[in-house]
């Protein structure tokens, strides 16, 4: 039996949320070439920071390579491989 949190999910069976989610709407900004501010998220998700971060852990958990890096003293998200 295979341990399916043992394993990273390959790109084609990583989990995807609904289109109209705000899920969506937040991996569609980590996606883009410098990343979204932490604040950004908030903004656009009404969730508090703290949220924010287990979102980001959770999406890391179904595979997704989520980095941050401090950019002129704010946080800022990212996906690793996104079009740079």
């Amino acid at each position: 039996m295979i341990n399916a949190h043992s394993q990273q999910n390959a790109p084609s069976q990583r989990w995807c949320p609904r289109p109209d989610s705000k899920m969506a709407q937040v991996l569609h900004l980590l996606g883009q070439k410098d990343g979204v501010a932490l604040a950004d998220l908030g903004e656009l998700t009404g969730w508090q920071p703290h949220s924010i971060r287990a979102a980001l852990s959770g999406l890391r958990k179904r595979g997704y390579a989520v980095e941050h890096a401090i950019r002129d003293g704010v946080a800022c998200y990212y996906l690793i491989g996104a079009a740079q």
